[in-house]
């Protein structure tokens, strides 16, 4: 499966949940929001979200601020 995530081609193999690709990028979840064709996912369902061929996913740091 082909998907782009932060703006690089990346190809991984099917199924693939958020939650999945996030252990497999060793990615540290805390303060992290994902977004995947450019709508928000929330943390609850990144366990059960799969991705398909073409996603888009964002992966970012969430800031607070004032």
């Amino acid at each position: 499966m082909n998907i782009v995530i932060n703006d690089e081609p990346h190809e991984l193999a099917a199924p693939l949940t958020l939650a999945t690709l996030l252990e497999q990028l060793d990615h540290q979840q805390s303060g992290t929001a994902l977004a995947v064709n450019q709508q928000i996912v929330p943390r609850a369902r990144w366990s059960t979200h799969l991705l398909q061929e073409g996603d888009e996913l964002v992966i970012f740091q969430a800031i607070a601020g004032g």
